[in-house]
């Protein structure tokens, strides 16, 4: 199966050397890349978000597979979407899935189902892409679209892809493990002002590793975060495999860009390890 791209000359260009030419302006040269369990990264368009998320992925040492877990945006499809193999074209190549790895997730978590008509003009998986290609050209990804699943599903899949990713680290599973990256934008449509007191405080409970209370300040606040539960799936993760706290590495609005700051979106990047 090939996935076309979605969103190519929308959020980031189509044309590979210009696109080439962005990703490396994003990224950030003095960073040094290190391991890391897990990455929590934007998905605007590369000119609004692009910086957040370079500057994140160039702290990054990208290992052969990746799990990317983003939110459904259109409702289209299973609650949980898994990309079983195949390619996704970026301009300038393509990414191949980790079949394998689909595979044992599909069989390790029932509920998640084999399907690739969630994923093809969702773009919140697709514009991490190009960060990784430049990390990483041979990458491999197993794509993951979660829809409106409940409290709880976000844990139990989270402690599933944990258990997994022990099993590497345990040596009972030959090579490396797969780094886990959690796609969401963060508060939408309101000032600047009020969307950056909304998103400190989901800031607040992601730097500390607590889903819950991401869950608690989404309600309490109305903070719109469109990657809610990838978010709160990886922190439960993370939390099982022993990490102590997330590094927040930038966050900005879009205002930063546009100079509107009436109606903007908020962007965060943060390393897990």
């Amino acid at each position: 199966m090939i996935r076309s791209p979605a969103v190519a000359g929308q959020f980031y260009s189509a044309s590979p050397d210009a696109l080439d030419a962005d990703v490396a302006r994003c990224s950030d040269p003095t960073a040094v890349p290190q391991p890391s369990l897990a990455v929590i990264s934007p998905h605007a368009g590369l000119m609004y978000s692009g910086h957040v998320a370079g500057a994140t992925y160039s702290r990054v040492s990208v290992p052969p597979s990746v799990i990317l877990i983003g939110p459904n945006h259109f409702g289209v499809g299973p609650d949980i979407s898994v990309y079983p193999e195949g390619t996704w074209q970026i301009p300038g190549g393509e990414v191949l899935i980790d079949r394998e790895l689909a595979a044992e997730i599909l069989a390790r978590f029932p509920r998640a189902k084999s399907d690739t008509a969630a994923h093809r003009t969702e773009h919140s998986l697709e514009v991490q892409l190009p960060f990784f290609r430049r990390a990483r050209p041979d990458v491999r990804i197993v794509p993951i679209l979660l829809g409106m699943i409940h409290q709880g599903v976000d844990r139990d899949l989270g402690v599933c892809l944990a258990a997994l990713i022990q099993e590497y680290t345990a040596g009972l599973r030959r090579g490396t493990p797969p780094l886990l990256v959690a796609s969401t934008d963060m508060n939408h449509y309101e000032s600047d002002a009020v969307t950056r007191a909304k998103d400190r405080f989901a800031i607040e409970a992601i730097e500390s590793l607590e889903p819950e209370r991401l869950d608690a300040a989404v309600r309490a606040h109305g903070i719109t975060m469109c990657g809610h539960r990838p978010t709160t799936t990886v922190l439960h993760a993370c939390r099982a495999l022993g990490a102590a706290r997330a590094s927040l590495v930038r966050y900005a609005t879009s205002g930063d860009i546009s100079g509107d700051r009436s109606r903007v979106v908020g962007y965060a990047g943060f390393v897990i390890r």
